[in-house]
C-alpha cells in the first residue's frame, strides 16, 4: 500500500514522502492516527500544493528548537543527593529527574529527548546531550552535589 506521510514517522520517512507500507500498518495505524493518507492521485496533488506549508512549519520547528537550545546551554541542573564512600550516590539521576528540574526552571522538555546512556551514580559535573530536533541538539550541564546533612 502506498501512503503519503503527513508527519515525520521514525524509521519510515519524513512529511510529504510517498512510501510503501504493509496494508494493515497503513489502514490500522498510520491513516487512523492522521500520520498518513492513502496515495491517490488527488491526495498526491493536494500534498504537492501543501509542501510549501509543510516547509514553513518545519522551518518554524527548527527555529523553536534552536531557541530552546540557546536556553538550555545557559541552564545548570543541580541535584543534591545523599552519597557514601567514594562519592557513590544512594540512588541515581536519570532523564526523568533532569526533565523535572528543567520543568521547575520553566523549560518544558520531554524526557525522551534527553540522551542519557546510563543513570548518573556519582557526584560531579556532567554534560548531557539533548536532541531537540533531528537538526538541532545541545548539551545541558548537570551538577550532582552532596546533600547537606542537618
Amino acid at each position: 500500500m502506498k501512503v503519503i506521510l503527513r508527519e515525520d514517522v521514525p524509521n519510515l520517512g519524513e512529511t510529504g514522502e510517498v512510501v510503501n507500507v504493509a496494508n494493515g500498518y497503513g489502514r490500522n495505524y498510520l491513516i487512523p492516527k492522521g500520520l498518513a493518507a492513502q496515495a491517490t492521485t488527488e491526495n498526491i496533488k493536494a500534498m504537492a500544493q501543501d509542501k510549501g506549508l509543510f516547509r514553513k512549519k518545519e522551518e518554524k520547528r527548527v527555529e523553536e528548537a534552536r531557541e530552546l537550545a540557546d536556553k538550555l546551554q545557559k541552564v545548570v541542573c543541580t541535584f543534591p543527593m545523599k552519597s557514601g564512600e567514594g562519592d557513590k550516590l544512594f540512588g541515581s539521576v536519570n532523564s526523568a529527574d533532569i526533565a523535572q528540574v528543567l520543568e521547575r526552571q520553566g523549560i518544558g522538555l520531554d524526557r525522551k529527548k534527553i540522551s542519557l546512556d546510563h543513570p548518573i551514580k556519582n557526584l560531579g559535573v556532567f554534560t548531557v546531550l539533548v536532541k531537540l530536533h533531528p537538526e538541532v541538539s545541545t548539551e545541558v550541564k548537570i551538577e550532582v552535589v552532596k546533600e547537606e546533612e542537618e
